[in-house]
């Protein structure tokens, strides 16, 4: 029975290690992200077995968003990165972001049968 309590607290430090690791790797980007647009927000997301989206806005009103494996991963994320997480995505952090023609044409395409862009 020892052997397999060794075995188990093994892989779960493997685990852990891992999602340690992603979750910096995570923060890294969420960085650079919030470096190329003058300072970010964000939100955190859960999507279900995919894990939780990170949604970020930029100062410049920019966006973009990643996924992370599971939720707890995505908080960690956010937490490294030092970022404002909102608990929702609407309000004034919804209205910081700036959408382009490209995400106009986009809606409308896929909304009302209209052509579709990319």
């Amino acid at each position: 029975m020892a052997d397999t309590q060794q075995v188990d607290e093994a892989i779960g430090a493997k685990q852990a290690a891992k999602a340690e690791r992603r979750a910096a790797r995570l923060a890294k980007e969420i960085n650079a992200f919030a470096k190329a647009h003058g300072g970010a927000e964000g939100q955190v997301a859960y999507i279900g077995e995919r894990g939780a989206r990170i949604v970020l806005v930029g100062e410049d009103g920019g966006w973009g968003d990643l996924v992370a494996p599971t939720y707890d991963i995505a908080e960690k994320a956010v937490q490294k990165a030092g970022i404002t997480v909102h608990e929702a995505f609407d309000g004034e952090f919804a209205g910081k972001v700036k959408t382009g023609p490209y995400e106009w044409t986009r809606m409308a395409g896929i909304q009302v049968g209209g052509k579709r862009t990319a």
